[in-house]
């Protein structure tokens, strides 16, 4: 049980290890740059901006489930003023094979669309941004930035972001996806999570990523085929305790990923 609920750190680990003495030249000024958009007013009263982020020729960041070997990235929006929340566009990651280990990510530019719905949509609201995230191309380096934009203007359409919109996942039903079944086996540190999926087969490689509503617990690289019509995927989930535990099936989502594109499917119901 501690050897499973050590590989993720391991991992992280060796991937801020690997190339420490280039890395005593790089600095995270050198491989990103970052900034708020401020987008436009949307119907309602919400604001449609994003987070930009330049990366380097060679250097990577991740998504929001980056794999064992990645580090996911932390928002925190405590600083703005007169937001209520803001929401996520995530478009569709990239997935990376390095050292024999897979990672999901984006790399050269990313543009992520923020929704920010205010608190009171009368007043003016100023997004701040304290954004934590790492990156990657030899070497890995922990980075961190504080960003703050005024969205008081009403703004105007940004290409940037509208085409970072059109990339996001498609839904299970916009991708065709007509049945979903996920059985649930206890393991001697938790669960194993195996999901069938009937969805058109798109020719090329899937990867499917699953996450679940707790952070906490960890998910292993899932495993995927095709039989017949049907993608099956496998995943085994250990909580901190190590032990067997419940699950919200309704808070399972699985992405899957192949040839530039993802399908988000929300909720992973017994056969």
């Amino acid at each position: 049980m501690l050897g499973r609920m050590m590989m993720r750190t391991v991992s992280l680990a060796l991937c801020l290890a690997l190339g420490t003495f280039p890395a005593l030249a790089t600095t995270q000024d050198d491989v990103l740059s970052a900034r708020l958009l401020p987008g436009w007013q949307m119907e309602g009263g919400g604001r449609m901006a994003a987070v930009e982020l330049v990366l380097a020729a060679g250097w990577k960041t991740y998504w929001r489930s980056p794999g064992d070997a990645g580090i996911p990235p932390s928002f925190d929006w405590s600083g703005s003023v007169n937001v209520k929340s803001v929401l996520i566009h995530w478009p569709a990651p990239v997935v990376f094979h390095t050292n024999g280990m897979q990672t999901i990510g984006y790399h050269d530019r990313l543009v992520l669309p923020v929704e920010v719905t205010p608190v009171d949509p009368a007043l003016p609201v100023r997004l701040s941004l304290r954004l934590d995230l790492g990156v990657c191309d030899q070497i890995c380096l922990p980075a961190s930035v504080s960003l703050e934009q005024d969205l008081s203007e009403p703004g105007a359409p940004d290409a940037g972001i509208t085409a970072a919109l059109a990339q996001r996942a498609a839904s299970g039903a916009e991708a065709g996806v007509t049945a979903v079944a996920c059985m649930i086996e206890p393991i001697a540190d938790g669960l194993r999570l195996t999901a069938r999926l009937r969805l058109p087969d798109p020719g090329t490689t899937e990867v499917v990523a699953f996450e679940t509503p707790d952070p906490a617990v960890w998910v292993a690289e899932a495993t995927a085929r095709r039989d017949g019509a049907d993608l099956v995927a496998v995943t085994e989930l250990v909580a901190p305790d190590g032990e067997p535990f419940a699950l919200d099936r309704s808070g399972v989502t699985l992405t899957i990923l192949a040839d530039g594109n993802a399908v988000e499917v929300e909720g992973c119901p017994a056969p």
